[in-house]
């Protein structure tokens, strides 16, 4: 292998290893990773936002439902 095979091969694993550490970075980066789910649910509440509202509810109900049990049994 000759040295300028090497160096290309160096520089190569350079460019790889780069990628890779800024790949790591962005998967690390805990306010670009919210935002980004922030955009996805607000994109995907604007195509469909009836499941949205049903889940809503739902947790209501169901945080409601506790609250009435446990006013109720409060012996």
């Amino acid at each position: 292998m000759s040295a300028s095979e090497i160096q290309s091969r160096v520089a190569q694993t350079r460019a790889q290893l780069e990628s890779t550490l800024d790949q790591i970075e962005d998967k690390l980066n805990v306010p670009k990773q919210v935002g980004s789910l922030i955009a996805r649910i607000r994109r995907n509440y604007a195509a469909n936002p009836t499941p949205w509202i049903a889940g809503v509810a739902t947790g209501v109900a169901v945080v409601g439902a506790i609250v009435a049990v446990a006013v109720t049994n409060r012996d």
